[in-house]
């Protein structure tokens, strides 16, 4: 759902989705590519969903004003809806989008048998959702407080149970059909990224209102692809949308010398090839790797467990080249970590005890042995929660915390965790205590619960395990009520702010799963919202991290890599850094198939 600034608004590319109306789309549906997700969604409303695979369906049925080139790195925004990037007004207070004409949603019973045509209104309608109290959207974060007259507008909703969508905040102007304004409170140069959001898609309020309580199993978007069919939780089929205006695969090569291949392979195609994407929710590892061995997936992301299968070193197993499989190795704009609820009466608060009880965990949790036994050293120790190839990220920061039990058992000591005749600690006030790590059902989560268990038991902490479903766990932390609970967030824009975003106070119940907050942290991060990239910018991302290690917000994971495996009739296949509906970018052979 991630992973530059003014100076970046230049030069960018203003043609990919540029096609002439008449283009039709090409989709083959005998073409059919086969996908998979590592867990269940939660549905399609794009205002609602909170997860990546929901979004990542998203990204195929939805269109926003802007989108990223598929081959340029680092990632490149271009216009999608929009006919051209954003007029940037006002010292990056005001933007104006110039929208493409003769884009329609697909037909559905609530047009009334109306062709209905995007317009600068649907954008306004579907960014005034994010302010309604009762969608209680967990992107709300990426416009709230920013749009002018729009937190005035939920504040009213929240007093009168009603949240006018008929007003016309100033933030928020539909010009004319095919204008829309959007003015900030402050400036914002990020603000072209938060209009590439999956989430921001447009929709229509005709049906929205049309499917009250139910808008997670009827997505209708003017994009390449339709859903065909849902079963939660297991399958999702999608198929090309037959009055998708088209697009021609027309990218400039990056630095990557693959890139000249695909372009041989793609350019001048009609967009999209694939008729039917049919993605399968498979939760365990093994079951994944078995899947692509009997070509059941047409690419895999390799579980760390089967690396050594697959890969001698950096290398592809004769075995699989012979097949004609392609390896691709990428590094993830990610992060994991493990958030510790900051409101729990056990550990949570900012007392020095409760933070000495925190960093003491954080410090005997081996983060080397997880690279090493868990992941496969398929990825790296993070520092700070900005990896690398975000903006934002300094390659030369050092944690305060390190693996380090000796000392983490010395803290604990010297703030009255004192142990017992059993060789467990108890709270300072004499209590016995147990923290409890929510964790999901799967192969990789038993090993990291195993590595936790192991660790606090060097520091003397007692342990308990509770396995929940990740959607379960997902809701239990934005309500504050999941002690510890092992996460990941992958880039949704290339910069840093979309990473410390996450331990912003005002986003609990949104994206601070461990809510976190601290007023020095919150003042740093507002100022560096005012911040064009520049050397003072990233001086405050780097005093957010410190402080977070000063408080003992989270134990920071690694950033992992990726070894993907893509069979030969698929192509076109570029791992993005943001993008992950990458179906709409490829063909597939039917006569290498």
């Amino acid at each position: 759902m991630s992973w530059r600034k003014c100076a970046a608004l230049t030069g960018l590319l203003c043609s990919v989705f540029l096609v002439p109306p008449s283009l039709e789309a090409a989709a083959d549906p005998h073409k059919v590519v086969h996908w998979y997700f590592l867990t269940g969604e939660t549905g399609f409303d794009p205002c609602l969903v909170s997860d990546l695979y929901s979004a990542t369906v998203d990204e195929a049925i939805f269109e926003r004003l802007l989108t990223y080139d598929y081959l340029a790195r680092p990632a490149k925004l271009a216009p999608m809806v929009a006919e051209s990037m954003p007029e940037v007004t006002d010292n990056g207070k005001t933007y104006t989008f110039h929208l493409r004409k003769g884009i329609y949603f697909t037909p559905d019973p609530a047009f009334k048998g109306v062709k209905r045509e995007l317009t600068a209104q649907d954008f306004v309608y579907s960014y005034m959702r994010f302010f309604d109290p009762v969608n209680h959207s967990a992107y709300a974060f990426l416009l709230q407080g920013s749009l002018v007259g729009l937190d005035a507008l939920a504040a009213d909703a929240k007093r009168t149970g009603h949240f006018n969508y008929d007003a016309k905040p100033a933030g928020l102007e539909a010009i004319d059909r095919y204008t829309l304004r959007i003015r900030l409170n402050k400036t914002d140069y990020n603000f072209p990224y938060i209009a590439a959001h999956t989430t921001l898609g447009a929709v229509a309020r005709e049906v929205i209102e049309a499917y009250p309580g139910d808008t997670m199993a009827h997505p209708v978007g003017t994009g390449p692809y339709v859903l065909k069919s849902w079963t939660p939780r297991s399958k999702i089929v999608l198929e090309a949308n037959p009055d998708y205006r088209g697009f021609v695969w027309d990218f400039q090569p990056s630095d990557d010398p693959y890139d000249r291949e695909l372009i041989r392979v793609m350019k001048g195609k009609e967009m999209p090839q694939v008729g039917r994407v049919e993605i399968t929710i498979i939760e365990e590892a093994q079951s994944r790797w078995l899947s692509f061995q009997q070509k059941e997936l047409d690419y895999i992301n390799i579980p760390a467990a089967f690396v050594p299968d697959a890969l001698d070193g950096a290398k592809l197993k004769a075995a699989f080249a012979a097949q004609g499989v392609r390896l691709e190795r990428t590094n993830d704009l990610d992060m994991t970590y493990t958030a510790f609820d900051m409101k729990d009466p056990v550990i949570g608060g900012y007392a020095k005890e409760k933070i000495a009880l925190r960093r003491a965990m954080a410090m005997a949790y081996d983060i080397d042995k997880e690279i090493e036994v868990i992941r496969r050293d398929q990825a790296v120790h993070l520092q700070m929660p900005v990896p690398a190839g975000v903006v934002g990220h300094d390659p030369n920061y050092r944690s305060l915390i390190r693996y380090d039990p000796d000392l983490a058992n010395k803290l604990l000591d010297y703030f009255g965790y004192k142990r017992g005749s059993d060789g467990w600690r108890t709270l300072p006030d004499g209590k016995t205590f147990t923290v409890r790590l929510a964790s999901e059902p799967d192969s990789v989560a038993r090993e990291q619960d195993e590595l936790w268990q192991r660790s606090l038991e060097r520091i003397g902490v007692r342990m308990q395990e509770v396995v929940a479903p990740f959607s379960d766990n997902r809701q239990a932390a934005k309500a504050c009520k999941l002690m510890m609970w092992g996460q990941g967030w992958i880039a949704d824009y290339p910069d840093a702010d979309n990473f410390v975003q996450n331990f912003y106070g005002p986003n609990i119940g949104q994206s601070n799963n461990g809510c976190y907050d601290s007023k020095a942290f919150d003042k740093f991060y507002e100022q560096s919202k005012a911040l064009p990239d520049s050397p003072e910018r990233n001086r405050l991302f780097l005093l957010m991290s410190r402080q977070m290690e000063v408080d003992g917000a989270i134990s920071l994971g690694v950033s992992r890599l990726r070894n993907e495996l893509i069979r030969p009739w698929v192509q076109g296949y570029k791992t993005h850094p943001i993008l992950q509906a990458l179906f709409l970018y490829l063909d597939v052979d039917p006569i290498v198939h």
